[in-house]
């Protein structure tokens, strides 16, 4: 039998080898330890000690630097633009104040309008049926529209200022693409009635012309803006916002305009500017008591919701910006300063031989050419310009230059609107050292001024004598008719007695009964008048064709209340133009109207007889 095979481990010890003997270990040998020295060990502790409190001295000292140069140094830059960031300055808009007449008619508000634009990349529908919905909306074609959307993809205009009714029609469509953005805008209702007094504004809401320009603060709301603190993602903290902030005042700018007296004059004015094919023409009411400006219309006007389509200068109210030699209207004038300064009396006659020679220049009449021996209300009645030269001849050139002066001729009336000029006057040196100037001045050429101004110098003679300051604005009052403001107005002048103007008004009512003036009689009203038809200045003299034509009213003659201009300026037709004619006219038109609106009773029978 084969042996059984023994283990590994049996056989892995060599069967040759005897055990070794056991024996004890040896005892290990320890060398002794250094012992280290104090310095050894403390030394580098402290130098890093000394290290890591530099360090951080070192940090300190730097950061203290810099919030040195932060703090200090950039401290009120960084708070203002931390300022800037989180608060912000709001100034909320506001519309502008009311504009109404006396009587409380709107003539100028601000309303809600807005803006629409198409985008057609964004219509759900064809652009066919998009067009065909807004046609009868926008009152437009549809293959206009639709021309329209081909422009672009995005961002057409299709109207500018569509009203609230017409904006929700759109809305209510519900099309896509159809975006409507809201704004304010400066609506005048009586559109060119009023143009030459309101004036109007621009797109960003500010005055251009008229009392929107020289009114500009009082139309304004003082709203103050508001320091409101913004969060982290912009929006406003609401409890910063304080309740209330946006209430304004029901303040409104009240005029002494009557809308519908303005309205008789303007449609009269433009038939006589119409009939005789004039370049112009204007009428002025004025109440001769205070000043008060009831109407001041000027053909051709404009449409102040529609300023941007018209030409610039209809935006200049030339009856008180552009200058013209007044003419025969002036006369009374004359004759009341000769009066006050005693060069004449009431009863004084003057020799009309037709014509006279003055420094070599001949001077005529415009009509008759030799009247005689005239009174002064002959003079005044028939316009004879002899006599007005024979009348400037008994006073002193320097006497007579001293009253015109006073009387305000050369400055400004100081009227509420903006643009108004003085006139043009000779300097005192040339006037009085010149024999022509005081006989021409006499009879209304050689010196010019505004419309305006012979409204006021008429005024003094209706009054009693004062040179009234003439305006359109009564004051702010608030809704419930209860004034709030009235400006500060220059006192009246005093310049006539009441004397002169007493014994000068039945000249000029003469005038209306049996002279020039007689186109504008009205049956029971006495009326007090002057016509003109004067050369019109050009340069280097005057033009042999082109005149100014001009009457100037006073009603009722008995108790003096308005004054009442027309001027039309180049007005054609030859002879036949004349201040009778063209402008008499008007003004009666005119005055019938104010006897109506105001009231006016007639004269009496006492007075009519006179």
């Amino acid at each position: 039998m084969t042996p059984p095979p023994r283990s590994f481990a049996a056989s892995s010890r060599p069967h040759n080898l005897l055990p070794r003997p056991t024996a004890k270990p040896l005892p290990l040998r320890r060398e002794p330890r250094k012992q280290a020295s104090y310095a050894a060990i403390v030394e580098p502790t402290v130098n890093r000690l000394l290290l890591v409190w530099g360090i951080l001295v070192g940090g300190l000292g730097l950061l203290a630097i810099n919030l040195f140069y932060v703090q200090v140094r950039q401290g009120a830059v960084l708070k203002e633009l931390a300022r800037q960031q989180q608060q912000i300055f709001l100034r909320p808009f506001v519309p502008r104040r009311h504009i109404v007449d006396r009587t409380g008619t709107a003539v100028a508000l601000d309303r809600p309008v807005y803006s629409l634009f198409v985008h057609p990349k964004l219509f759900k529908e064809p652009k066919e049926d998009v067009a065909a919905k807004l046609a009868p909306i926008l009152n437009r074609p549809v293959p206009e529209l639709v021309k329209a959307f081909n422009e672009r993809k995005s961002g057409i205009r299709l109207e500018h200022a569509m009203a609230e009714d017409v904006a929700e029609r759109i809305q209510n469509l519900q099309l896509d693409g159809l975006e409507r953005i809201q704004y304010q805008q400066r609506f005048y209702p009586q559109r060119d009635v009023l143009a030459t007094i309101v004036g109007y504004t621009n797109m960003d809401h500010r005055g251009q012309a008229g009392i929107e320009l020289s009114q500009q603060k009082l139309l304004e709301r003082e709203v103050k803006a508001l320091r409101l603190t913004r969060m982290g993602d912009g929006s406003l903290m609401p409890d910063q916002v304080p309740g209330g902030f946006l209430n304004v005042d029901d303040l409104q700018l009240r005029l002494t305009v009557d809308t519908r007296l303005q309205r008789v004059a303007l449609a009269a004015l433009r038939q006589q500017v119409k009939q005789f094919q004039a370049k112009r023409g204007g009428v002025i009411v004025m109440d001769v008591r205070n000043g008060a400006i009831l109407a001041m219309a000027a053909e051709p006007s404009y449409d102040p919701n529609q300023y941007f389509s018209v030409p610039i200068e209809r935006f200049k109210n030339w009856l008180l910006s552009d200058l013209y030699e007044p003419g025969s209207t002036f006369k009374p004038i004359t004759v009341a300063i000769a009066l006050e300064a005693k060069a004449i009396k009431p009863d004084s006659t003057f020799n009309d031989a037709g014509s006279i020679t003055v420094d070599g220049h001949q001077i005529g009449n415009a009509y008759r050419s030799n009247h005689g021996r005239m009174s002064l209300t002959d003079i005044v009645q028939y316009s004879s310009n002899i006599g007005m030269v024979r009348i400037a001849q008994q006073m002193k050139s320097t006497d007579y230059y001293d009253w015109l002066k006073k009387v305000g001729l050369g400055s400004p009336v100081g009227i509420d609107l903006p643009g108004e000029i003085g006139g043009q006057f000779k300097p005192k040196e040339v006037f009085t050292q010149s024999r022509i100037e005081p006989a021409v001045t006499a009879f209304g050429q050689g010196f010019s001024l505004t419309p305006l101004q012979l409204v006021q110098l008429h005024a003094a003679l209706a009054n009693g004598g004062k040179l009234v300051t003439p305006h359109l604005v009564d004051g702010l009052y608030d809704s419930q008719g209860n004034l709030y403001w009235q400006p500060n107005r220059r006192p009246p002048q005093t310049v006539f007695s009441a004397e002169t103007t007493k014994t000068v008004l039945p000249m000029m009512e003469a005038a209306v009964k049996t002279g020039t003036g007689k186109n504008a009689q009205i049956p029971n009203y006495r009326i007090a008048g002057k016509t003109g038809t004067a050369q019109k200045a050009v340069a280097g003299g005057y033009s042999k064709t082109a005149k100014i034509t001009s009457f100037v009213g006073i009603l009722p003659a008995d108790n003096p209340r308005y004054v009442v201009l027309a001027v039309v300026d180049e007005p054609k037709g030859g002879t036949s133009a004349a201040g009778s004619t063209v402008a008499a006219p008007i003004v009666k038109t005119v005055m019938e109207s104010l006897i109506t609106l105001d009231q006016i009773p007639p004269s009496t029978a006492n007075h009519l007889s006179n």
